[in-house]
């Protein structure tokens, strides 16, 4: 009779064979030949699987993991992290595009961690609230595109293996976004991270506070506690907190997209009546210019998101995320992702800028 080895008896000969074999090497690699690697296991996944279509917004935390110090711990935990993002966020702002490298990121900055306060909220939301009822904004027709030029950086890694002292961001980027009025025709541009010339936002998804485009945007109410109630509701489990989802929200609804006025000033009385929101008197945003802000520390990952206006007219200027503690490796005072909203304008067709035609909110 002829015996059958058990599954138990295949693996300990493994297990034999794997002792007398010698050792793997564990070579130390620089961070630009981890970015490598990186961006070829990327094309593979790429070349193998249907590319997602992009996210209309950046992600808000792109990759937080300490480059692994071998290869294949490289491709295994970049490998993970491409899965993990598929279920929110932008890929795109983590993943290197097909058609190019992506450049390689940069140290990222670090300030001074300026104390919030409670004791300027309701004046300085409502100068806000005040300021953005009385801008005139355009209308988007059927046809024309919602224009949107920003300038940005977001989180690469958090730190290295050989450096865990550093964090690591985009360098400061151009990023233009196309939106129709209805959501379901945009283009986007961001050279470096997105294939040159540019990708389709076209999409079929149904507008939410998500996802949301003008034509939705013009049927939320105005009431700042009908408002709140509404967002708290829709956006119930997700996020880290009830509070940080509801900030998080609003603050989506303010980067790239052109909102009714009334609606702008809503979203900021709203936004005054989260918990935890406070006023941050001095705050730059990515294109360097000062402002005041407000602010709300997201308690899991550590970060501060600061909405900055100006201090004279309280028009919105851009956004900062600050670390306020450690958390992922990475240290107090970095700013982990920065942006300046350079243009806003209703332009007539989709990659049309506002210097050739257009009027500009």
């Amino acid at each position: 009779m002829i015996r059958k080895k058990s599954r138990r008896e295949e693996s300990l000969d493994h297990a034999e064979l794997a002792r007398l074999l010698p050792a793997p090497g564990d070579p130390h690699l620089s961070l630009d030949r981890h970015l490598l690697l990186e961006e070829h296991l990327m094309n593979e996944i790429e070349s193998t699987a249907p590319a997602p279509a992009p996210s209309r917004r950046p992600a808000r935390r792109v990759l937080l993991i300490g480059v692994p110090v071998t290869a294949a711990a490289l491709a295994g935990a970049f490998a993970f992290t491409a899965l993990t993002n598929s279920g929110g966020g932008d890929p795109a702002a983590a993943t290197p595009p097909s058609a190019a490298a992506a450049p390689p990121p940069v140290e990222a900055p670090v300030v001074r961690i300026e104390p919030g306060n409670t004791a300027q909220l309701a004046s300085t939301v409502e100068h806000i609230a005040a300021a953005a009822s009385a801008r005139k904004t355009p209308v988007p027709g059927p046809g024309q595109y919602i224009y949107i030029k920003s300038k940005v950086s977001y989180l690469a890694v958090s730190h290295t293996d050989t450096d865990d002292s550093k964090a690591w961001v985009q360098p400061l980027h151009i990023r233009e976004v196309w939106n129709s009025p209805d959501g379901k025709q945009g283009w986007l541009d961001e050279p470096g991270y997105q294939p040159k010339g540019g990708t389709t936002l076209d999409s079929n998804v149904k507008p939410s506070l998500g996802a949301p485009s003008y034509d939705y945007l013009k049927t939320l109410p105005t009431d700042p506690d009908a408002l709140l109630e509404k967002i708290y509701k829709e956006t119930k489990g997700q996020g880290n907190s009830p509070d940080q989802q509801a900030f998080t929200t609003v603050g989506d609804l303010l980067g790239e997209q052109i909102a009714p006025a009334k609606l702008n000033a809503a979203l900021y009385r709203a936004a005054a009546k989260i918990p935890g929101v406070v006023v941050v008197e001095h705050a730059k945003d990515a294109a360097g210019r000062e402002g005041i802000a407000l602010a709300h520390v997201d308690q899991r990952s550590g970060d501060r998101t600061e909405w900055i206006f100006d201090p004279k007219t309280y028009a919105y200027l851009g956004s900062r995320a600050v670390q306020v503690k450690q958390a992922d490796g990475i240290k107090p005072g970095t700013v982990v992702n920065w942006t300046a909203v350079l243009e806003r304008a209703v332009v007539d067709a989709q990659k049309q800028r506002p210097a050739a035609q257009g009027t500009r909110a």
